[in-house]
């Protein structure tokens, strides 16, 4: 029988952290899907929570025979995790997050987690280093929102693609974390965090968004971009290793700031200012277990 990790390498091997990214994601879709909260916007997040945590250990698992060589001192190569130890953590936490997003939204919401799960894996196991990886790996924190949003998709689909474009740029990032990146490549990540800004302007402006409410998301749009495009713009001027590990790190943590602009537009203050609160906290969980 397996004997799962103590509770500091299991924080670890999930990145405890940054899941502190994630509740944003359902609620954004949430509340450009539906006119007032409802009973799943409080315990679809706890499902994406667990699947994003899911994807974590899968991907330590996944690339275990590279941290050997890259990441010596992550857990699984350090010896602290086994690998079939990682490998039912991922399951377990897997099905736990499709089995409650079915509690929080029935059908409707299996629609979008199960495909969800089923992206993650194929990102942990195949696509990660492929060229269609950044675009699976978006695909994940889109239908994330999109999730949130089960009840009516259709108008979750601004800020799924938002979040999909960041978590794109990201992810193209990420890759030079170990090795360093090119200046063309941190390009491409700016570019993706401003096309994610001008996805929430054009949307508030078809959608003819109350003014207050405009004004309060365009400040978070406006921290969004200071938190996630300076690190980028530094990958851009020197892009080693270190710059990039420190823009995906602001990549991360920045995106509460995207979620909570998406939030604000909506009216909803009071989870937005919860949600960009997220941000700063993961910051300093970090300095304990890296969220990368």
């Amino acid at each position: 029988m397996t004997a799962l990790p103590a509770a500091r390498d299991l924080a670890e091997l999930v990145r405890l952290p940054a899941a502190l990214s994630v509740p944003g994601d359902a609620w954004s879709g949430a509340a450009w899907a539906t006119t007032s909260p409802g009973r799943g916007d409080a315990v679809t997040p706890l499902g994406s929570v667990l699947l994003y945590w899911s994807g974590m250990a899968l991907n330590d698992w996944a690339d275990r025979k590279v941290d050997a060589v890259e990441r010596p001192e992550r857990v699984i190569p350090s010896g602290r995790v086994t690998p079939a130890a990682a490998l039912v953590v991922a399951g377990l936490l897997g099905a736990a997050g499709v089995a409650v997003t079915a509690v929080a939204g029935g059908h409707r919401a299996l629609r979008f987690s199960v495909p969800l799960a089923l992206l993650i894996v194929t990102y942990d196991v195949a696509a990660k280093d492929s060229p269609a990886g950044p675009l699976v790996m978006a695909s994940t924190r889109g239908l994330d929102v999109l999730l949130g949003g089960a009840a009516a998709p259709g108008q979750a689909g601004a800020p799924a693609a938002a979040v999909a474009v960041h978590t794109a740029g990201v992810t193209l990032l990420s890759r030079g974390e170990v090795h360093g990146t090119s200046p063309l490549t941190a390009v491409a990540a700016l570019t993706a965090t401003g096309t994610a800004i001008g996805v929430l302007v054009s949307t508030m402006a078809r959608d003819e968004v109350p003014l207050g409410h405009r004004r309060l998301a365009l400040g978070f749009a406006a921290l969004y971009g200071a938190a996630v495009g300076v690190p980028q713009a530094r990958a851009v001027a020197t892009p080693d290793a270190t710059r990039a590990r420190a823009a995906t790190g602001a990549g991360i943590g920045g995106l509460t700031l995207l979620q909570a602009a998406w939030l604000a537009a909506r009216g909803r203050v009071v989870p937005a200012l919860v949600v960009a609160t997220a941000g700063p906290l993961l910051r300093r969980a970090a300095r304990a277990v890296s969220p990368t």
